[in-house]
């Protein structure tokens, strides 16, 4: 006689279904959350970045064309390819070049950690901001100006990525502390709470030291503008670690997607995978964060239009992320050189469009899938 008994849940099956879900439909599996994909999708997917990767070689071009000077586009090449002595080629290499460099650096850094941070608390409107990371680093640049003398913005950069790290460490140990398991619930609401104890601490500490106010003021803004060659090679490498560890969590996202529980019996372990994706996020970051500045919104915006072109694959939405993150962020800048006489900073730009986007996104009658 036949039983009667429901049959316990299949990993194989569970596992096919998880796939089902990240591909946006039925494909052959060829590995754990591999989907075999569609030549015709994937080749598609793929010439999209492409097309969105040479829109930002275009953009980052026109950059440094772009200024209260501006520089025709023959000694743009001329200054790329084969540079001499005069005013316009000394402007791009010495400011507009290490601006756009720094652009596409900071802007990848930040969209990708938005997107992982999204996916890693399964909110739509999540951003690295949540988890202490601009209290932080605004903190310690006020001690570093206030205390130690400290002025300029390479003076006191180190001091912004220290402040990051240790206050997302601090929100983590915060949310996890008497807690079994990883609750992304406990993370956020440990980095609101513990981001508004410090940035209410650098704010008193910054009225108390008017240089540290006006050091604070200016970084706050965000801003590509003034920033030093120097920074480029060290937020590089903080940038290629966080996408590093970002390629490493992709199918861990896919499965936390699909909930605890499932990703459990897919033989995750949870755990590891969030304190993976939050050293990601601390290093990109904290990282563009002291670089350019408390940029809001961009690390919201990207991961959004990214799910436009990339479906609900997080290894996809990341890849999209990290090209118009930059995209955004470049954008901004040029928009903010020609719109008003003098300078608009790319934070205020990308505030005056990231705010319409928030609205949008909260008034929504149905929940933004992640």
């Amino acid at each position: 006689m036949a039983s009667t008994t429901p049959a316990a849940v299949n990993p194989e099956n569970a596992q096919a279904s998880a796939e089902k879900a990240a591909s946006g439909g039925s494909t052959a599996t060829v590995g754990p959350l591999l989907p075999a994909k569609i030549p015709g999708a994937l080749a598609r997917r793929m010439g999209l970045l492409l097309c969105f990767a040479l829109l930002l070689v275009l953009l980052a071009l026109f950059s440094l064309a772009v200024g209260s000077k501006h520089i025709e586009f023959v000694a743009v090449w001329q200054a790329l390819l084969d540079p001499n002595d005069s005013a316009d080629h000394a402007i791009i290499r010495d400011s507009r070049f290490p601006r756009a460099v720094l652009g596409i650096l900071a802007g990848s850094a930040l969209g990708i950690a938005g997107a992982l941070v999204q996916s890693m608390t399964r909110n739509a409107l999540a951003e690295p901001g949540i988890l202490g990371v601009n209290a932080g680093a605004s903190l310690a640049i006020v001690i570093a100006v206030g205390t130690f003398g400290i002025n300029g913005f390479n003076g006191y950069v180190w001091f912004a990525f220290g402040g990051a790290v240790l206050a997302t460490g601090a929100v983590y140990l915060v949310g996890m502390a008497g807690a079994r398991s990883s609750d992304p619930v406990r993370l956020v609401l440990a980095g609101v709470a513990l981001g508004a104890v410090l940035s209410g601490i650098g704010t008193a500490l910054a009225l108390v030291h008017p240089s540290a106010f006006d050091q604070l003021r200016a970084w706050t803004i965000g801003s590509l503008e003034g920033r030093s060659a120097d920074v480029l090679a060290p937020l590089g490498i903080a940038v290629l670690v966080g996408v590093v560890l970002a390629a490493f969590t992709g199918r861990s996202l896919n499965a936390l997607a699909l909930g605890d529980d499932t990703a459990l019996a897919l033989g995750y372990k949870v755990g590891r995978a969030r304190v993976l994706i939050l050293l990601a996020v601390t290093v990109l970051a904290g990282a563009a964060t002291a670089a350019v500045g408390a940029i809001s919104f961009l690390g919201l915006m990207a991961p959004h239009l990214a799910r436009r072109f990339s479906g609900p694959d997080a290894r996809w939405m990341l890849a999209y992320t990290a090209v118009l993150a930059p995209i955004i962020l470049l954008l901004a800048d040029v928009l903010g050189r020609v719109v008003i006489p003098g300078e608009l900073e790319a934070g205020v730009v990308c505030a005056f469009v990231g705010a319409p986007v928030l609205i949008l996104l909260a008034r929504r009658k149905k929940p933004v899938a992640v």
